[in-house]
């Protein structure tokens, strides 16, 4: 072993602490960066990526067989531009009602209308993958679309109009990428639900050369219909709705994920910094002792950047290990907002990740290992044996460099002693002025630190705000509706019954109708749904991004898909049409919406004369504080289930995408925590062990162990307010950049009150999070300052 090796390891292996320390900081930055690089890797054409790997197909078609033969249909596999089928799989468009063991919907409450298909799990085209449960064992199993289940695994429907009143269990949940039907059934089961007289359509599944755009797609389905049979396409799906909905949900991810990752590798730089230029700083002596036993200026570099690079090297093994063992929960649920994408670290992530890692680790060590080479070996001993304490040589000579600079700490010093609070306080807040440079550096990590939390805790409560406009409709306290399934089996709803059971009972403190109408946008060329609106809305929930809620007849919101759709503004006019009938109306707001919406007040359509299209079919009820919504609802779905309505409490839906964006924020910031107090931990060690021989000194004059751990603590707070001071505002900005690029990515607006979510209950803690997170970090070193004894301090230099 050369003598170069023996100091490198005596160097690593003599402070053991500051070793930890680096290899630590190291282990959670490169986990963080790996991390937020695996799920921007991730959110990158994650359809793209599923859509290969599950063989999807650009178009699933359903044919009439009784209008083209099993031979006609098997040609259209040769058909111009197709690369590829599969099929025919019996397919069956059904009405379900919820079993008896189901809870959510009610039993028997009917299910939307659905097409079940029958095949296997896998096959050339449109590989199903499970997400929950399993595969269909044989007949009275259905798997159901993920993300598009009325039901939940364990739960039943019913078929109480087909022979046998046959009944499915749900055992699954699986993801189709071409979303080529809401269920699956065993192959053996469609004969048990084929209605007497009817027979089941066959469904086939294509691939082809050219199907990048709807025009194409448009044009593919062309070639299928002119190679049957008139009247033979009974239905084509694309594969571009889900497509577009995913793109659209994993642009989403990309601002914020980039915003952590950026905080993260800036953090990362500046903690290693401290913690490698501390190191050589901390070895003046030892570095005098090493030139004069005949070591270059080169040797002593590389030995100093060696001692660096060894922690740094077992802390990015560690850092890649935890990244990957973090990115199984963390992707998995990434992947199912996505649905699709990476369930795992790509090799070439981590490689580069390690590498850039320990490069910045390299050339954080270079400069103050260079300067260390070059440091006299008269000048190196003398520095080193006079340490750091105030009143040493090593103080008079950098006064005599620096001129004024000492004179202005010594001012700082004597204002800060001038303060009225205990002498081992004002001890520790004039520390940092020892070392400025250093406690300007880590003071600028707690603030990315804080930046990182306040970005997480504002994107936490902007998400829930917009999920909770997104599902404004759905989240009322109490909701009373007509059970829509398609056939509507209410023929008249009763609204002056229904108002007057609803007003009947105490504990309503506002309510309003909503109904959809047949009314259309005149010259849309968008599939707007137009929705009907009475009563007090004043408490409905849905939040506006821009203009104001309709006040009247003759005008309407809409969302952001109908702006866009239709090249319109706010203030614009547009006429609604239905059955040949107009009428004008205004457009006074937009709404946060991902659906193309339409909202009217319900006299705006009067001059439709269509009544019949905008009959109520929900009601919603907002209860007074403290009124029980389950009871409420119990009583109420007495009083409304004679006229065929249900009377149901409200509910928040969790969205996956909004729970896997927190889940992501939350980890992210509690890895960037971690480093900033790790950074704060090494750089208040630093100061204490080289001032160890001061603290001898003060523990001899009567310090006690109480007032030491108070004035090594103090040292921080100064860095620590001002990193809150900084840190939240500059917080508050990255967050109102994130939020808006977010919401623009999901083709949708930010209401205003979803972006002011700071208000000063969440900014005075935020604030003080920053002190909080500095003292966590100087916490060790405090105690260990307070147990050293006075003899060993003494000793020490």
């Amino acid at each position: 072993m050369s003598a170069l090796s023996k100091v490198v390891r005596a160097g690593v292996g003599r402070k053991r602490v500051q070793t930890l320390v680096m290899v630590l900081t190291t282990m959670m930055s490169v986990t963080a960066c790996i991390l937020a690089t695996g799920l921007l890797v991730a959110a990158q054409g994650p359809y793209q990526r599923s859509f290969t790997a599950q063989h999807g197909a650009h178009l699933n078609v359903l044919y009439d067989p009784a209008k083209a033969s099993p031979a006609q249909l098997a040609a259209t596999a040769g058909a111009p531009g197709v690369t590829a089928s599969s099929g025919p799989y019996p397919a069956l468009t059904v009405q379900a009602h919820a079993g008896t063991d189901t809870k959510v919907p009610p039993p028997g409450s009917p299910l939307p209308p659905m097409t079940l298909v029958g095949r296997a799990q896998d096959g050339p085209m449109d590989g199903l993958r499970i997400t929950t449960g399993r595969w269909v064992a044989g007949p009275g199993e259905v798997v159901f679309l993920d993300g598009h289940s009325p039901l939940a695994v364990g739960d039943s429907m019913q078929f109480p109009d087909l022979p046998g009143k046959p009944v499915l269990k749900v055992v699954g949940l699986a993801s189709s990428v071409s979303w080529s039907a809401d269920g699956w059934i065993a192959p053996e089961q469609v004969a048990g639900l084929t209605a007497p007289g009817t027979v089941p359509a066959a469904q086939y599944l294509y691939r082809f050369a050219h199907a990048g755009t709807d025009a194409e797609v448009t044009a593919d389905r062309a070639a299928l219909a002119a190679a049957v049979p008139g009247g033979a396409l009974a239905r084509v799906t694309s594969y571009r709705p889900a497509q577009e909905a995913a793109n659209r949900t994993a642009s989403t991810f990309v601002p914020f994920v980039t915003a952590f990752g950026v905080l993260g590798l800036a953090m990362s730089v500046l903690i290693i910094g401290v913690v490698v230029s501390g190191a050589v700083g901390a070895a003046t002596r030892r570095i005098g002792i090493l030139k004069a036993l005949g070591f270059t200026p080169a040797q002593v570099a590389r030995a100093y950047v060696g001692q660096a690079l060894i922690p740094a090297g077992v802390g990015t093994a560690l850092g890649v290990l935890g990244g990957n063992l973090l990115s199984v929960p963390v992707l998995g649920l990434a992947h199912k907002a996505l649905r699709g994408g990476l369930l795992g670290i790509p090799l070439w992530v981590d490689v580069v990740v390690a590498v850039v890692a320990l490069a910045a680790v390299a050339g954080t060590a270079l400069v103050p290992a260079l300067r260390a080479g070059r440091l006299r070996t008269v000048e190196a001993l003398a520095v080193g044996r006079a340490g750091t304490g105030t009143g040493g040589a090593a103080d008079r000579g950098r006064s005599a460099r620096r001129g004024g600079t000492d004179g202005r700490v010594a001012r700082g010093r004597e204002l800060i002693g001038r303060l009225p609070v205990p002498r081992a306080f004002s001890l520790g807040l004039a520390t940092p002025l020892n070392r400025p440079a250093r406690s300007v550096t880590t003071a600028a990590a707690v603030a990315l630190g804080t930046i990182g939390v306040t970005l997480s805790v504002g994107l936490t409560l902007s998400l829930g705000a917009f999920q909770d406009g997104l599902t404004a409709g759905r989240s009322d306290q109490v909701l009373v509706e007509v059970p829509f399934d398609g056939s509507t089996p209410v023929d008249h709803v009763d609204e002056a019954a229904v108002a007057k059971a609803i007003e009947a009972r105490p504990g309503v403190r506002a309510w309003y109708s909503s109904a959809p109408s047949t009314a259309v946008p005149a010259g849309s060329t968008s599939r707007s749904q137009v929705v009907a609106f009475s009563g007090d809305t004043s408490r409905s929930g849905y939040q506006l991004v821009s203009g104001r809620w309709f006040q009247g007849p003759g005008e309407i919101v809409v969302g952001a898909t109908f702006l866009r759709a239709n090249q319109a503004k706010v203030g614009d006019t547009i006429a609604l049409t239905d059955h040949g009938r107009s009428v004008p109306t205004k457009i006074t707001g937009e709404i946060l919406a991902t659906d193309d919406m339409v909202f009217v007040d319900r006299a705006t359509l009067a001059p439709l004369g269509n009544t019949v299209h905008t009959e109520a079919s929900s009601f919603h009820i907002d209860l007074t504080p403290g009124t029980d919504a389950h009871a409420y609802a119990d009583a109420l779905d007495e009083a409304v289930s004679p006229m065929g309505l249900t009377a149901e409490p409200g509910g928040q839906h969790i969205s996956i995408v909004m729970l896997a964006m927190n889940t992501l924020a939350v980890t992210l910031t509690v890895l960037l925590s971690v480093v900033a107090g790790l950074g704060v931990l090494n750089t208040v060690l630093l100061d204490t062990r080289e001032r160890v021989h001061d603290l001898g000194v003060l523990k001899a004059l009567g310090m006690s162990p109480r007032q030491t751990v108070g004035m090594v603590l103090t040292s921080v707070c100064g860095s620590g307010l001002v990193a809150g001071l900084i840190g939240v505002p500059l917080g508050i900005l990255v967050h109102h950049a994130v939020m808006p690029a977010m919401a623009r990515a999901a083709g949708v607006g930010v209401p205003e009150a979803d972006l002011t979510v700071f208000d000063l209950s969440v900014v005075g803690p935020l604030i003080l999070g920053g002190l909080v997170l500095a003292l966590l970090g100087a916490a060790l070193p405090a105690t260990w300052a307070a147990r050293t004894r006075t003899v060993t301090a003494l000793r020490t230099e």
